[in-house]
């Protein structure tokens, strides 16, 4: 069974004015459903890795014949990200989170407010094409991490839980060069029920 392209969990026009409703098709439509045709592609010699989860092969590219590594790391870093870039928005969410993770956030990373200063700054400050990351580490711990391009942080023994997409195509059409005003506007619609779903799994 080949990689499948998940259905956006909303419609288009569910993140606005945040995230506009042409960016939300052509991100889903054209450049997730992309990484998921290419990653496919990429594995056609290789069919016995389309029984396997994605987050399994990002683990360990080592084990991923080396003429279609690069490919899979890309395309399947891409297909991963996107998988979670749309499962952690909703309509009408943003706010801050409660609970465990909001303890685990103010015990690592001082509070909500640096917690998201910090990962603003990432984001902001990233050079060229790549991701921003709260991520966990082997022991639990939270960290604050960047991937350049499609690089995961589960091939560097992370478990990522909210990842800002700074990639051009994530935001040009509304905010053109102005990344730093995306990535504000990002909070907004983060559905922190769903990301600490994730933490506490």
């Amino acid at each position: 069974m080949t990689f499948q392209l998940p259905d956006l969990p909303y419609d288009y026009n569910a993140l606005e004015p945040y995230m506009d409703t042409k960016t939300t098709e052509l991100h889903h439509d054209k450049h997730h459903a992309t990484y998921t045709a290419k990653l496919n592609a990429a594995l056609e010699k290789y069919p016995q890795f389309y029984d396997m989860k994605i987050e399994d092969i990002l683990k360990d590219l080592s084990k991923v014949p080396e003429d279609v590594r690069g490919a899979v790391r890309n395309h399947g870093g891409g297909y991963y990200h996107h998988n979670l870039w749309w499962t952690q928005f909703g309509p009408g969410k943003g706010g801050e989170p409660t609970g465990a993770l909001a303890k685990a956030i103010d015990e690592t990373l001082g509070s909500f407010a640096s917690f998201k200063e910090k990962l603003n700054a990432a984001a902001v400050g990233l050079f060229g094409s790549g991701w921003a990351w709260l991520s966990q580490d082997a022991g639990g711990k939270l960290v604050i991490s960047t991937t350049p391009n499609q690089d995961s942080p589960i091939s560097q023994g992370l478990v990522p839980l909210l990842g800002v997409d700074v990639w051009e195509h994530a935001y040009y059409l509304k905010y053109q060069n102005r990344r730093n005003e995306f990535v504000d506007a990002f909070w907004n619609v983060v559905d922190w029920v769903a990301v600490a779903k994730r933490f506490q799994a």
